[in-house]
Parts: structure tokens; sequence; C-alpha cells
């Protein structure tokens, strides 16, 4: 009796076991998803109906499998063909919409009054969480939250301040001046030639983050950059796949996800090699440079030797390893892509072409260019400005909601999350009126201020608290880069180039950038 009551105990425990993990599984895929939808059509919000477990998710891959299918007008209303479903969900239900990320309802904020009221509050609306396939990327200061984000920080912002940044424009200038070398004699002999720019401009940024990030081991750091281009690539991949989607997925042994893993064992193997044979010269005295590691591991010793715990206040080998690929994969993408745009639309606008290099050739002649001549220039700030606006590299930006929440007059629920989407907020026609789809850098002649008319609708690199730490470095690249491209050439767009904007992570020409390049007299 006592052995069938035993067993009848562990059955009925095993029962409600499964019992258990089956309610939550449907209430998961289910029962939650309704009744979070409910709520949020109670505040007035409208979007699709949730359906099982993927919700909008394979509607709006087939949009963007379509978009990509073939290349657009040459337009800068790249907004239907970047964001397919995204612009499709605002034209059918308006701003007050939502769209659905599996079982998660997204609400769309753009209007500028609650976008301003989101950013500074990073404590009510984090940052998405990693999955673990997102992880094998980079984690870093970009992905924290609390006091690990204030600690780190507080860590990395001596490596970004204006007079750092100021010893690193001769770095810039060697780096631009060897793809400028390369570009000078592709054309010696014809006078022009035809060239993708754009994996030019991305092994330009990538060195740049070499050479400014390592300083002498930059050989080192561009061995690194190919593989985190491989793992990009991967990850990418597979989040185009509704595999991701799936529980588990990245824990199974497929050849894709060991491929991963044994990259991210390559990048931090390399990179910790690179940190100890820095940390050892600072021990000798003749480790700290002006690059961002050598200015990172001394801010580092400054804040452990100030509050005498590396646990709590002093960065780990594991944190500063993660830091250095967030230096590579958001440095390098986002000059890399705000390059490329540039040199795309001043080949459609070659009036303003004319009129940079004027002001290019007036600051510097036929110098290379230096960091005041740099901060001057106005007529570069305003194009970069616009190309930032029309062609932003963070296309729009996510935040969870983890309890009931006030954002305006929207109550949300725990459970949902809020993307503000850059993209249609820089080509709203409300906010920026019946020319938002144009090229105008003369908007911006009286400043970002002048030009939003003190609304949050210009936010490249998000804003607030959280605003991107290493924008300036990423602008003051972005100027040199482009004031040596025009004191050297001028440019057109080539017959074969296919306009193509789409999303990598980031806003990229999805067929290159096909430029005719002409030797300047």
């Amino acid at each position: 009796m006592e052995v069938s009551g035993a067993r009848a105990a562990v059955y009925v425990g095993l029962v409600s076991i499964v019992i258990a993990l089956a309610w939550r599984v449907l209430n998961w895929v289910w029962f939650r998803p309704k009744r979070l939808e409910t709520f949020l059509r109670q505040q007035g919000l409208s979007g699709n109906s949730y359906r099982f477990l993927f919700g909008d998710v394979k509607e709006s891959s087939m949009m963007t499998k379509e978009a990509k299918s073939k290349p657009m007008n040459l337009s800068h209303d790249i907004t239907p063909r970047v964001l397919p479903h995204l612009h499709q969900t605002v034209s059918s239900f308006g701003h007050n919409s939502f769209i659905w990320d599996g079982p998660t309802p997204t609400v769309i904020i753009s209007n500028p009054e609650d976008a301003k009221d989101m950013f500074p509050r990073y404590g009510d609306f984090e940052k998405p969480r990693l999955g673990s396939l997102a992880k094998l990327l980079a984690t870093g200061l970009a992905n924290y939250d609390g006091e690990k984000w204030a600690k780190h920080r507080r860590i990395i912002n001596p490596a970004f301040h204006m007079e750092k940044l100021k010893k690193m424009v001769p770095a810039f200038n060697e780096c631009c001046s060897e793809m400028i070398s390369e570009w000078e004699a592709l054309v010696s002999e014809e006078g022009s030639c035809e060239l993708d720019v754009w994996p030019c401009l991305q092994n330009l940024s990538a060195d740049v983050i070499s050479r400014t990030a390592f300083g002498s081991s930059y050989q080192e750091g561009r061995k690194i950059f190919q593989l985190l281009l491989e793992q990009i690539e991967l990850v990418v991949a597979l989040f185009q796949s509704v595999c991701v989607y799936i529980p588990g997925w990245s824990f199974l042994p497929t050849k894709i996800n060991k491929r991963m893993k044994e990259i991210d064992k390559k990048i931090k193997s390399s990179l910790e090699e690179v940190i100890n044979k820095r940390k050892r010269a600072m021990k000798m005295g003749d480790g700290t440079k002006d690059d961002l590691l050598g200015i990172l591991l001394e801010s580092n010793f400054k804040e452990i030797q100030q509050h005498g715990s590396k646990q709590r206040f002093g960065m780990s080998t594991e944190d500063v390893i993660e830091e250095c690929k967030l230096f590579y994969f958001a440095g390098q993408e986002t000059t890399s892509v705000l390059l490329v745009w540039t040199m795309v639309v001043l080949s459609m606008h070659p009036n303003w072409q004319h009129l940079a290099r004027e002001e290019v050739l007036q600051a510097f002649g036929n110098n290379k260019p230096d960091f005041d001549g740099l901060t001057e220039l106005k007529v570069v700030t305003m194009i970069l400005n616009e190309v930032l606006r029309l062609y932003p590299p963070a296309y729009t930006f996510y935040r969870n909601v983890d309890k009931k929440t006030q954002l305006g007059k929207l109550t949300l629920p725990a459970g949902a999350q809020i993307t503000v989407p850059t993209l249609l907020v820089h080509h709203d026609k409300e906010l920026w009126g019946e020319d938002a789809n144009e090229f105008n850098p003369e908007r911006f002649s009286g400043g970002v201020s002048m030009a939003t008319k003190g609304r949050l609708c210009f936010f490249p690199f998000g804003w607030g608290p959280r605003i991107c730490i290493g924008q300036n470095f990423a602008l003051l690249e972005a100027k040199t880069a482009l004031s040596m491209i025009l004191q050297s050439f001028t440019f057109e767009l080539s017959p074969s180039y296919a306009h193509a904007p789409h999303v990598i992570h980031t806003l990229k020409p999805q067929f290159g950038a096909h430029i005719i390049l002409h030797k300047r007299n």
C-alpha cells in the first residue's frame, strides 16, 4: 500500500508539473498576448489582431523580402522599402498603433513629446534583454542598465572627451590618406574610374577604429574586425529566419551556431591578449597611450584606486573585452554608413557637393584637415545632419515595459515593448514640412534646435542620458574623411548604381554604392 501510495504521489506530482508547464506555455503564447491586446485597444491604440506565436513576424518577413527583391527609384522617400511593415501599420492605423513581435506587442511612439519623456527615463524603459545570439556580437555600455551602465559610462567617458578626440585627428588623416592614395592610383590613367565605395568606406572606418582603439596593435585589431564582420553576417542570417523565435534554438549544435561560438572564442582570446599586453606595459610605466584602450584602462585603474573595490567599481577583463567589441561594432558601423550615404546623396545633388568642396578648400586648401578647422565647417555640418535625418544609422530604438507605466496620455502594460522609429519621425511631413523626403541641408543652417523648432524630432544618435557616447568621434571622423575626399575628387553616381537602402543592424546600401570618381583639377 505504501509503495502504490508513493507511486500515486509521484504520478500526481508529475501530472501537476506537466499541467503547470503547459499552462505557462499557453499563457505565454495566447492568454497573455490577448490580455495585452485588449488593454492596448482600450487605450485607443490600433493594430493587427494577435496571431498565434508569431504575431506579425511572418507578414513582416515577407514584406521585407519583397521590398529587398528589387531596387527602388532614386528618391529619399525610403521608409516603405526599409521598414515596409512599420510603414504600412502607421499608414493603416495611424501613429497610435502597435505591432506584434511574436507574442509581444510593440507600441509605436512617434510623438516628440512622448519620445522626449521616454529617453531620460531609462529606469522605467530599459533596453531589451539581449538573446544569446546577440550577446555573441557585443554587450557593453549600449546594452547595460542600472548601476552597471552608470559605472561603465563613467569609466568610458574620458576616452571621448573633445581634448582626447583632438589627438586622434592625425590617425584619422593617416587612414584617410591611405584610402585616397588607392583611389588616386585607380583614376590616374584615365582621370576617372567607377568604384563601389561601400567596401572601401567600411575598411576605412575599421582601420580608424583599429588605430584609435589599439594604437600600435592595430594589425591585431584588423584581424578581430574581420571575425566580427563574419559574426554579424551569421547573426543577421539567423534573425531573418523564424528559427530564432523558437525557444532554445541557439543552444542546438547546428553548423551556424557552432561557427558563431568558435568565432566568439577567437575574438575574446585575441582581445584578451591585446588587453593583457597593454596592462603589462602600463605596470612598466609604458602603456598609457592616447588610444581608446589606453584611456579606458587608465580610467578603469583610477576608478579602482579611488574606490578600492574592483568587483563593485572597476571593470573586469571580460567587461573591457565587451567594450572593445562595442567600439568596433558601433563605431565602425555608424561612420561607414554615414559616409556612404553622404557620398551617394552628394552625387545626387552636385550643387551641394560643390558648396561643400568650396568650404573645405577655403578652410584647408590642399593641406590635411586639422581639428579646429573641422569644427568650423558649417556647410559640411549641415549636409551631414541632413544625411543623418534622411538615412539615420540607428533606424529605430526599442525599450521594454517591465511594469505598468504612464507615458504621456498612454498607460503601458507590463510585458509590452515600445519603439521610437527614428526613420519614420525623421521623414514625418507633419514635423518637417512637405519637403520632408527631400534633401535640403538649408533646414539646418541655424542649427539643430532651429531646424526642429525645439521638438525632439531629430535623434540619429539617440537622446538624453543614454545618447551615443561616440557621436562626436563619428562626426569628427566623417568630417575628416569627407573633407579629404572632396579635396581630391569630384564624384557622381554610376549608371550601374542601384538605390536600395536596407537594414542589417544599421541602414546600409544593399547593392553597394557604385560611384564614378573624377580626379579634381
